[in-house]
């Protein structure tokens, strides 16, 4: 595995994911639209995962392509020069379940295993005193 981040650039990556995942919330509250498509299309991203059936590289690739602030970054613009019409919220709830993922310590993955994260090992066991 690659050397993940590590202290204070590990919390403000979280910290960060936080004020993205709060700023697509408010951003969504203020255009009015559905929270129930918001509640439906949150996990869409995680749909990647599928990827992992065809091992940990493609599994990788297919979780990062939508786990970066690439994508909705995007959509955005094509939000914005109305090639997409009404992709706002959709690009909203993207962001939000990306900033979410930071906060709760799900990273980008590397290609060695499912577990392996630029923000650390997910699901490591904190051994008890």
């Amino acid at each position: 595995m690659e050397t993940p981040v590590t202290g204070t650039p590990r919390v403000l990556l979280r910290v960060e994911g936080l004020a993205v995942l709060v700023g697509a919330v408010l951003g969504y509250d203020a255009l009015h639209a559905s929270w129930l498509r918001f509640a439906l299309l949150l996990l869409i991203p995680d749909a990647a995962l599928v990827g992992y059936v065809f091992g940990p590289r493609v599994g990788a690739i297919a979780y990062n392509a939508t786990h970066t602030y690439l994508g909705p970054a995007m959509l955005g613009v094509l939000a914005y020069w109305n090639v997409v019409p009404g992709a706002w919220p959709i690009c909203l709830i993207w962001m939000a379940h990306i900033g979410m993922d930071r906060v709760l310590g799900l990273g980008l993955k590397f290609a060695s295993t499912f577990r392996d994260t630029h923000l650390g090992r997910v699901g490591r066991v904190v051994p008890t005193a």
